[in-house]
């Protein structure tokens, strides 16, 4: 008789363990959800924010225009992109201001086939590594002739971070890179 009640006692205890999991796993997927959904709530009237703004960044992420709009090679706010040999891309939307062209006598120049990894310095990832490449800057030896006026030139170029390149300090890493 005792060993068919510690038998027992011993299902019932497995019983309420399997119980309390369970109990808990709904719990838990009832506050995530909830959590969850307010946050997705919350992205949602940030974007209902910014499409009504009037603020030319906010409204140009949302755009309206259909694809034949957007191909149109007439756009004036479409930017003209300069082949590597001119000196770039222009660093702003407006076309009738002059984009500033880089002195590659200082730093040298190089092309594709002289290609270095550049994404092996911190802060430049594959964008970036294709914005300096369409600008004529392929290798770490030119980058690590940069001077001030060539970062500042590069900068507004590929449209980064102002700042950034000597915060991540490009060209010290780029040095030690090409010695490598």
């Amino acid at each position: 008789m005792l060993d068919f009640l510690n038998e027992v006692n011993w299902w019932c205890l497995l019983l309420l363990l399997a119980l309390a999991f369970l109990l808990g796993w709904f719990l838990s997927r009832w506050a995530l959800k909830n959590k969850y959904k307010a946050e997705l709530d919350e992205c949602e009237r940030k974007n209902a924010i910014l499409k009504s703004a009037n603020y030319e960044k906010a409204n140009s992420t949302f755009s309206n225009k259909t694809k034949e709009e957007a191909s149109n090679p007439d756009d004036q706010s479409i930017k003209a992109i300069k082949t590597r040999e001119h000196g770039g891309v222009p660093a702003t939307n407006d076309v009738n201001t002059p984009s500033p062209t880089l002195n590659f006598e200082s730093f040298g120049k190089a092309d594709e086939s002289q290609k270095d990894d550049l994404k092996l310095i911190s802060g430049v990832g594959p964008f970036i590594e294709k914005k300096l490449n369409s600008i004529g800057i392929y290798t770490f030896d030119q980058i690590s002739k940069f001077n001030k006026e060539d970062i500042d030139t590069v900068t507004e170029l590929i449209q980064f971070f102002p700042g950034r390149i000597e915060r991540d300090n490009w060209k010290d890493q780029a040095e030690k890179l090409k010695n490598k």
